[in-house]
């Protein structure tokens, strides 16, 4: 075996390995997931949070950390079964943007921006619920496998190619290609994925901790207005997110199933 070959062997085999031996289930939906970076992604996402913390302006507003914990707690003690050794902690940012996020292990940001939107603390429970079930379902660690599994088979096209004799402006173009290809047809379908199982999970979170399943289709109706206002134009294959009407499609799909594990308080 020629001396690149045996490199190309190595490249395919680690990323087997890799495949392999990473496999985890996401709960609630018994999705099979790669995941080899849980342990890298929760000591980043902590890491990460405390960084932010420390640069990023906090809203010291009695009133509205309240709300948001209390819809945290909520959340996250239904979750906790699926995460029990998450370090849950909910901190309010001072931004326009309207987003919130919730970070590998259990670090969950709401920026003000989005209050406006969510409007009621069921619309707050849809939105915390969708960050919470992010993080239980360790989309952050898959999508880091992922990249390295995609970034480990293409050194191996790369190097295979070399070694059956393709100059190095060949190799070039397939890299370029390969890129672009698994970035449009692999990550970002990945990506659009994982936000509507997010949205799956959350629902039933929010209804068992006691918040009206139906509000979560209220709010993104809400979002979808939000950003049409704003003339979000991207082309849906060019989309971390799936489409807002998409999404309210299939909330209203899952909607019985969440209002049968609904018990108000």
């Amino acid at each position: 075996m020629k001396p690149n070959s045996k490199a190309w062997f190595a490249a395919v085999l680690l990323w087997a390995v890799c495949w392999l031996t990473g496999c985890s289930t996401v709960p609630v939906t018994g999705r099979s997931q790669l995941n080899f970076m849980d342990g890298s992604s929760v000591q980043l996402g902590l890491s990460e949070f405390d960084k932010m913390k420390r640069t990023t302006p906090i809203n010291r507003d009695p009133a509205v950390n309240a709300l948001v914990d209390r819809v945290g707690r909520r959340i996250a003690a239904v979750a906790q079964k699926d995460m029990p050794d998450a370090q849950w902690e909910f901190v309010v940012f001072e931004s326009k943007e309207a987003n919130a996020f919730c970070l590998p292990g259990g670090k969950v940001g709401v920026y003000t921006g989005i209050l406006p939107v969510t409007q009621t603390e069921e619309g707050l429970a849809t939105v915390m619920g969708h960050e919470v079930a992010h993080a239980v379902a360790k989309h952050g660690a898959e999508r880091m496998s992922r990249a390295v599994g995609t970034q480990v088979l293409g050194t191996a096209l790369g190097v295979g190619m070399g070694a059956a004799g393709a100059s190095a402006v060949s190799v070039q173009a397939m890299t370029q290609a390969y890129g672009l290809g698994s970035q449009v047809g692999v990550a970002l379908p990945h990506s659009r994925m994982q936000e509507s199982e997010a949205d799956a999970i959350g629902l039933q979170y929010m209804a068992q901790a006691g918040y009206r399943p139906a509000a979560a289709v209220e709010f993104w109706q809400r979002f979808g207005e939000y950003n049409r206002q704003r003339g979000g134009n991207t082309p849906w294959f060019l989309r971390t997110h799936p489409l807002d009407e998409q999404r309210v499609a299939n909330l209203r799909k899952l909607l019985p199933k969440a209002e049968a594990q609904f018990q108000p308080r």
